[in-house]
């Protein structure tokens, strides 16, 4: 069967490529570039937990010491701290609600050295092709599969089974499907610095609101500081409305300043790396599919509010895609679960910017329109804190829960802390080998996952209670299901009684909880993930191809 094509080699383009080749899927990656990646330390992204583990098991590297997991989170307004945040501690603070675990920290990396990890791990994959030096300008369509056609010194027409555009905010795939591209463009404009120097908080992220010192140009109300390894710092300073140049002096005077303010005193020593303007656009493709041919990351959507994270929702279109492509590519085509993808991530992406935009506005607003947010300044401030570290309305990923692969009406469902359609909490799980692993390293095999919930099997040898208990019925459960599926046991789980069975995604998301085993529910409910039963075309396409 033919590649997947995929158009477009940065960070979201790799990572899918990556993605299929786990499921044995050949792609090919159509680069405009040369093949490798300016270094911009003042272009850098914040990924939260469960997108970096997915990095990492793509790239098969460990990413902590390529980037910075923030040790703790900051926010000021004036010269009074509102709120701190150590990761895996508690939120602290003035006024500040009652403490909570702040939970796993982000991982901030410059854009370029996350390209660079993917690229490496590209070149050890013979699945994939990279064309370099190659731009797409024609796509033809027809029942049984896609041709695209590339110009400059490779120029050729290459033959795939799908198409998937990530190429970016100017999309050549989406103008070619005469996909419309709605939103608003420059809804905030922030100057972008990375440089080299001594901050007061090593390896904490800091978010200043109203700085006392703000004497260069016009206001500026808030400032952002991320650090990155080295002793480098990305600073951002969100720029007032309108298209004022951003000039080298205006930028410098700004850095002076804000680092004079922070060290109390004159400025410090520094070495500017990197600057930029960092313009961000909230757009949402009406389409994320036509045919064959399917939109990810930026092609499909621009969300910035906050300066870094629109390559997180990227990311997530590349894991929710790739499996499904690759049960489409080794089962036959399957719309319905084709279908589920704009299903799923447009509405999710959707209902961030509609946050954004009810949110945004609000914050950055005064006066009168303050006083539609409830809660004082620190409130906002919160909203705004949230937004950054992933988490809120703002912040938070989106789930599932709406998708037309949940299951329906499973006697046996029960509940646990984990929603059906959110990512399942990472846990440690015995594995079919009797081996030891993290269940995040079990995903993204093409695999579903059911894992047993069976305190007191972690201090047992497996050939114990393998075949104990509820075990062998669970295994013949999981051995006639519709779809490969990989049996764990665990031995805890957030929420989740003992002898709960949970049925996982091979992207990560819960389908659904079981009080026990129950054949008739597990089936139900991994018929549904997979999008229904297979159509007669599909069983039919799969008898041809043997």
């Amino acid at each position: 069967m033919d590649p997947v094509i995929i158009a477009g080699a940065g960070p979201v383009g790799l990572a899918l490529a990556l993605a299929l080749a786990r499921q044995d899927v050949p792609s090919v990656v159509l680069d405009e570039g040369p093949g490798k990646d300016e270094p911009r330390l003042a272009r850098t992204v914040v990924l939260r937990e469960d997108t970096a583990a997915l990095m990492e098991r793509l790239s098969g590297v460990s990413l902590a010491e390529a980037g910075v997991h923030w040790a703790g989170w900051r926010s000021m307004r004036r010269k009074q701290v509102t709120r701190e945040v150590t990761f895996g501690a508690t939120d602290t603070g003035p006024e500040t609600e009652p403490a909570t675990d702040a939970g796993p920290a982000p991982l901030h990396i410059a854009q370029h050295v996350l390209t660079g990890a993917l690229r490496a791990a590209l070149a050890r994959e013979r699945l994939v092709k990279i064309v370099v030096d190659s731009r797409l300008d024609g796509i033809e369509q027809e029942p049984s599969g896609v041709t695209g056609h590339t110009r400059g010194p490779k120029g050729t027409w290459w033959r795939g089974s799908y198409l998937v555009g990530c190429d970016g905010t100017r999309s050549t795939v989406r103008k070619l499907q005469d996909i419309r591209f709605p939103g608003r463009t420059a809804v905030e404009r922030h100057a972008v610095a990375a440089l080299r120097a001594e901050l007061p908080l090593p390896h904490e992220a800091l978010l200043h609101r109203m700085p006392p010192w703000r004497t260069s140009g016009p206001s500026t109300d808030e400032i952002t500081a991320r650090p990155l390894p080295d002793g480098v710092w990305r600073l951002d300073w969100l720029l007032p409305p309108g298209k004022d140049l951003v000039t080298p002096e205006l930028l410098v005077a700004r850095i002076r300043e804000t680092l004079a303010g922070w060290a109390g005193g004159s400025t410090p020593a520094y070495e500017l790396l990197d600057t930029g303007v960092h313009t961000v656009h909230h757009r949402l493709a009406r389409r994320w599919r036509v045919g064959r041919v399917f939109l990810a990351g930026d092609a499909a959507h621009l969300l910035g509010a906050l300066g870094t994270q629109g390559l997180d929702e990227g990311l997530r279109d590349a894991d929710n895609l790739a499996w499904k492509l690759a049960l489409a590519w080794h089962h036959g085509p399957h719309e319905a679960l084709l279908d589920s993808y704009q299903a799923e991530r447009r509405a999710v992406v959707a209902g961030r910017l509609r946050a954004a935009d009810q949110v945004l506005p609000l914050l950055r607003g005064g006066g009168v329109l303050r006083a539609y947010v409830p809660g004082s300044a620190r409130g906002h401030d919160a909203l705004l804190t949230d937004g950054h570290l992933g988490r809120g309305v703002l912040g938070a990923p989106g789930t599932y829960a709406d998708s037309p692969l949940a299951p329906r009406h499973l006697e046996g469902e029960t509940v646990i802390d984990t929603e059906p359609g959110m990512p399942v909490t990472d846990a440690r799980v015995t594995a079919e080998d009797g081996s030891f692993v993290r269940l995040r390293d079990r995903l993204g095999r093409g695999a579903l996952l059911v894992v047993l919930i069976a305190p007191g099997t972690g201090v047992w040898e497996r050939r114990h209670w393998v075949t104990a208990g509820i075990m062998p019925r669970l295994a013949a459960a999981v051995a006639a299901l519709p779809h490969p599926a990989e049996l764990l046991v665990a031995e805890e789980y957030p929420g989740a009684a003992p002898h709960t069975v949970l049925l996982v995604r091979p992207d990560g998301h819960l389908v659904t909880a079981l009080a026990g085993v129950r054949p008739a529910d597990l089936y139900a409910a991994t018929e549904a993930a997979l999008g229904g039963p297979a159509k007669a075309e599909a069983r039919e396409a799969r008898a041809g191809s043997r």
